[in-house]
């Protein structure tokens, strides 16, 4: 995980990157920090870059990373497969290598295309005086662009580094759509920028371009698609296109079922079972590469899940434990927001949150739906591994300093993005990634920060596998084939949506967020599946939706949480209780206006 910023002028450079601007991005890189510049007198132009790393595999190497022939790279990012990177070695040097080797627009996208994981990145090509950037075809790390007033300047940045005060240019997250190219001497000479779009060659009809049109012209800045027609090879298997005529009338009978012997059910047709092993087999694997060749000192917690108690948090709570060394502690991060007291309740619910948090030793107004299946799934996990170090990290956040936070913090973070629903989301990853909270040891409740730098994120599982309460909506209007359509858009608009959002939320606290569902491997495994088999949504709550991953999860030894219906992390959390109760989730939201 890396801070990542790059200043291009096609004249001299007035100005430099304030020094409030270089604080905030190092506090996703605290452990290294640099500067780099490249200029050529003939045609004017200069780039200024800033690197700040978080150090998470082999030796700490310092970024911006040159090599003998003058290139420059800014990787924020893991490799995890496709380019080799020995297990003591550095992925950021290992990338720079092979784009060092790289003349050709061609090998340059041949080894964008190799990588396996999440990345965001800034490439200086000495040679060719070319400027790439993107990021990876998910848009798992964040990367904003801004073109200056006058349209001779464009900042690229893993965060914006401005206010929103009149006179500023809007910052905007690149589209993962494609990676893009700056021909510098060619700009320069022209005075003004033209960026040159390399697309992702999409695995089905639902692909990125969709929400995206390569006409669209930044100020004088125009960006349009490659003159060589090149573009990059998709990571993913396409997504199959095979629906049943009609629902599964074997599964009738099971609707009015226990929904444990539902599963147990499902599990005695072979295919089934087959299908769930090879999900749990993938899941596995992507777990296994997230949490191993981490920096580790005794007795030190490497890794946190941000943890509900809810299916998706469980399996990889569980998973995790199968490959994390057993004497290392995991934390499960449970992040609670305090109902005010004032907030209009029925008396019934009154007496039922009393008695919880009564029953439970806790703060007033903290005993929430996540906090409540959160203690039972540590329960869950304590009794599959009891040798094992579970701190169940109960994090508490008052209104007061939600507020406080949001208004120092979290607005400039979530920012361009700008909806209640992002304000919701972003509010509980934040104070949940942060981990300062409480733990149970010893009968009594002690106060506990997480130093895990790695934090495993269920996010991608409920956009595969049908896990939204929209998804029952389309099934029923338009069957398997219009639920078939609503899962491929929601992968075509993650990046957009989620993903650059939820990386500098997380990487503020100096942390990086890992997705297991999102892997390549495990995408592709699912992009092959029937629609069907992955989701059943004839079958009740807490089984159709995300119906896969529970028969996964019950064959991986799960009980209960294998069957806890879907609940939106802002409704979890009960931050969305906090607000104005009559706002929309696709509202714009007034608690993020920024000064």
């Amino acid at each position: 995980m890396c801070g990542i910023c790059c200043a291009i002028v096609l004249s001299p450079l007035q100005s430099t990157c304030r020094e409030d601007h270089q604080a905030k991005l190092q506090r996703r890189g605290p452990d290294c920090s640099r500067h780099v510049s490249r200029r050529d007198p003939g045609s004017g132009y200069e780039c200024r870059f800033s690197g700040h790393v978080l150090h998470m595999r082999g030796p700490l190497t310092p970024q911006p990373l040159e090599d003998d022939d003058g290139n420059v790279l800014l990787w924020n990012g893991e490799v995890f497969g496709g380019v080799p990177v020995g297990s003591e070695d550095n992925d950021t040097q290992a990338v720079l290598r092979h784009l060092g080797a790289s003349c050709t627009e061609a090998q340059v996208l041949a080894v964008l295309s190799a990588v396996r994981g999440p990345w965001a990145f800034i490439y200086y090509q000495a040679r060719r005086q070319w400027l790439w950037f993107g990021r990876d075809y998910f848009g798992r790390r964040s990367l904003l662009w801004q073109f200056a007033e006058g349209h001779k300047a464009v900042t690229l940045s893993s965060l914006s580094l401005s206010g929103a005060g009149s006179g500023q240019a809007a910052w905007q997250e690149v589209p993962a759509a494609a990676v893009y190219r700056i021909d510098l001497e060619a700009c320069s000479l022209a005075g003004s920028f033209h960026l040159s779009a390399y697309p992702w060659r999409c695995p089905s009809t639902e692909c990125h371009e969709s929400d995206f049109r390569w006409e669209d012209v930044l100020g004088s800045a125009c960006l349009g698609l490659n003159d060589s027609s090149l573009f990059l090879e998709a990571p993913v298997a396409p997504l199959k296109r095979q629906v049943p005529e009609e629902p599964l009338d074997s599964q009738n009978s099971l609707r009015t079922a226990e929904p444990l012997e539902v599963l147990d059910s499902l599990l005695l047709s072979g295919e089934m079972k087959t299908r769930a092993h090879q999900l749990l087999d993938a899941l596995s694997e992507a777990v296994r590469r997230r949490v191993q060749l981490l920096p580790r000192s005794p007795g030190g917690t490497g890794v946190a899940v941000l943890f509900s108690g809810g299916l998706d948090s469980m399996v990889l709570a569980a998973l995790a434990d199968c490959h994390i060394p057993p004497e290392e502690p995991i934390d499960l991060l449970n992040v609670a927001f305090q109902i005010p007291l004032a907030s209009p309740r029925s008396s019934k619910e009154t007496k039922r949150v009393e008695e919880a948090d009564d029953s439970a030793g806790s703060r007033v107004g903290f005993e929430v739906p996540d906090r409540i299946t959160g203690r039972a799934g540590m329960q869950e996990l304590l009794a599959m591994n009891p040798s094992r170090t579970w701190n169940f990290v109960e994090i508490d956040v008052a209104p007061e300093e939600l507020r406080s936070t949001r208004e120092k913090h979290i607005c400039h973070l979530v920012y361009p993005l700008e909806t209640v629903l992002d304000d919701s989301i972003g509010c509980a990853l934040w104070f949940a990634a942060r981990g300062r909270g409480t733990i149970c040891a010893n009968g009594t409740s002690e106060p506990y920060t997480s130093r895990a730098r790695v934090l495993l994120s269920g996010i991608g599982a409920d956009e595969q596998l049908a896990g939204y309460s929209r998804h029952r909506a389309h099934f029923k209007s338009a069957g398997w084939t219009g639920l078939e359509k609503e899962l491929g858009m929601e992968m075509a608009r993650i990046s957009s949506r989620n993903l650059g959002r939820d990386d500098r939320i997380i990487g503020d606290h100096g942390k990086e967020a890992r997705f297991p569902f999102l892997d390549e491997d495990v995408v592709s495994l699912l992009n092959s599946t029937p629609v069907q088999q992955k989701a059943d949504l004839t079958l009740p709550r807490g089984l159709g939706e995300k119906l896969l991953l529970r028969l996964a999860a019950r064959e991986l030894g799960l009980g209960a949480s294998s069957v806890l219906p879907k609940r939106a992390m802002q409704f979890g959390c009960r931050i969305a209780k906090m607000e104005n109760r009559k706002e929309k989730a696709s509202d714009k939201c007034s608690r993020l206006r920024r000064t």
